[in-house]
């Protein structure tokens, strides 16, 4: 009797696709490899560092795919930035290997132009991972703003306001990977005003009086950015309105104390 093999978590690997992928892989990155690294023969380097373009271009490329169609890729920058470095680096591999069979059959010359352009590879793509690397730790918060692996996202109460009171909110919908939203420890407006209230006495208490940074109500709270801005904004009102208070109570004191002392 034959039996079917089914997955529970998807379907079943079509052994001749792998080895179809694989071998299609393998001989594209051989040809690529002989390509770039003539090339960069071919522009001055030595012969025993030539195979660093090929591996830098290429690894690169494959990165910045990985990147891109990952589903832990969670920051909507961060695809946009590594689809644009996937399409370049694959189109600069293949300019790179154009120009190599170009110029072995004599149809072009390795110039000036070529030479600087090859050496420039290894100084961009380290520039290039380097910063594809910080944005693929970012987070979209449910705002469409950005947020570190730290930051908390936050909604308060009224932030959906314009939309439908009893049906679904379309703005509310998940987005695929992202999983469950994350909610704010602090629920109420009362509730986070009186904890960065809180956060601002201490750190006045260990800065010789200087009112709390927005940087350092962000982390004290762990809450987002324009959060952290919000109520930043919030405390400097409140503690010029006790400037004020106080300034008008001292101005009442003096009044009374002359009118005894003229008495």
């Amino acid at each position: 009797m034959r039996t079917v093999s089914t997955t529970v978590n998807g379907p079943t690997r079509d052994p001749w696709v792998v080895i179809g992928i694989a071998v299609t892989a393998a001989t594209a990155a051989v040809a690529s490899f002989t390509g770039l690294r003539g090339l960069a023969i071919d522009a001055g380097w030595p012969t025993r560092l030539s195979w660093l373009l090929p591996v830098t271009l290429d690894t690169y490329a494959m990165t910045s795919a990985r990147v891109w169609l990952a589903s832990t890729t969670r920051a909507r920058r961060a695809r946009r930035f590594a689809r644009a470095n996937a399409i370049g680096a694959i189109a600069a591999s293949i300019a790179g290997n154009a120009t190599y069979h170009a110029a072995t059959v004599g149809l072009v010359r390795v110039t000036f132009p070529v030479i600087v352009l090859v050496g420039a590879v290894p100084a961009a793509v380290l520039g290039l991972t380097a910063h594809l690397h910080a944005l693929r730790t970012l987070v979209d918060d449910e705002d469409g703003t950005e947020s570190g692996p730290g930051e908390e996202s936050e909604r308060t109460p009224d932030a959906d306001e314009s939309g439908p009171k009893d049906g679904p909110n379309p703005r509310r919908k998940a987005r695929p990977g992202h999983g469950a939203r994350r909610r704010s420890k602090y629920r109420t407006e009362d509730e986070a005003m009186a904890a960065a209230r809180e956060a601002d006495a201490k750190y006045r208490a260990a800065h010789n009086g200087r009112p709390i940074t927005r940087d350092a109500l962000r982390v004290a709270l762990s809450i987002a950015g324009p959060r952290a801005t919000e109520l930043r904004r919030q405390l400097a009102a409140e503690s010029t309105e006790s400037g004020d208070a106080r300034a008008e109570t001292e101005s009442e004191s003096t009044n009374r104390e002359e009118a005894q002392i003229t008495a």
